[in-house]
């Protein structure tokens, strides 16, 4: 996953603000007790569009993806802003930290990409050994209504000119997973077009599944908020965001 699309990605996501999002992970940092400048590991990071603008904010930034093109991108953007961020090729269910962390968030739909409860319960176990007592884990989920009705059995169409795309999607209703299938076409300076294929699958987690897990990892003072506020989820809302503490007597 993320290989050569790594190189068009950014572009394909040119539309989201990320300036928001960062401004947005950080009202749930401060309002979990996370004080500015705290030493912060985003999983799933990706390209980095999110840990530059945090980086700026003056948090000490350490990114972890599994792709290493995602990384390269992400360490080609962290150079052009002058920042000197450090970007760990590692799976997130077995994050392993030279130090601990005040927080550790996962942007982006990171944890629908745990496909299975499995999966989630050991990034949940390796978040929460990765963080000090008192640090919190922030992360943002796609709803299960999105995954299964707005994206479900459905094909996305996109052509803007420089690249075009035919997204396809397939639910599982047994495994709560939708498949998705991404066929890219790369507009090239010669009017020709590269294709590029790439496929993913994300897990739909409700929100008592979440908690449910978050607890057997330790985790207290769970909350769940609708999109980009700090306010409950809605309905209607295609997306999550959580936040849960780990407990300041925590020894483990």
């Amino acid at each position: 996953m993320y290989t050569q699309f790594a190189h068009v990605y950014d572009e394909l996501m040119r539309e989201v603000p990320y300036a928001q999002w960062a401004g947005h992970y950080r009202a749930l940092m401060r309002r979990c007790g996370v004080p500015e400048g705290a030493r912060c590991a985003e999983c799933a990071c990706g390209t980095g569009s999110l840990t530059v603008p945090l980086a700026r904010m003056g948090y000490r930034m350490t990114g972890i993806d599994l792709s290493a093109d995602m990384l390269e991108e992400a360490m080609k953007k962290a150079r052009a802003n002058g920042l000197d961020i450090p970007f760990v090729r590692m799976d997130m269910c077995q994050m392993r930290l030279p130090r601990r962390a005040d927080c550790v968030i996962a942007t982006c739909d990171g944890v629908n990409y745990l496909t299975s409860p499995e999966r989630a319960e050991q990034f949940f176990a390796a978040a929460f050994a990765a963080l000090r007592p008192g640090g919190a884990l922030i992360f943002d989920v796609s709803t299960p209504e999105k995954l299964k009705n707005t994206l479900g059995n459905n094909t996305l169409f996109s052509d803007d000119g420089k690249i075009s795309y035919i997204w396809r999607n397939r639910w599982q209703e047994k495994t709560a997973c939708v498949q998705m299938a991404l066929s890219l076409f790369v507009r090239r300076p010669d009017g020709a077009y590269d294709r590029l294929e790439e496929a993913q699958t994300q897990r739909a987690y409700g929100r008592a599944e979440l908690r449910k897990l978050l607890k057997e990892a330790g985790f207290c003072q769970i909350a769940f908020f609708g999109r980009m506020r700090l306010s409950p989820p809605r309905t209607g809302d295609d997306r999550w965001h959580v936040t849960a503490v780990k407990p300041r007597e925590s020894t483990r």
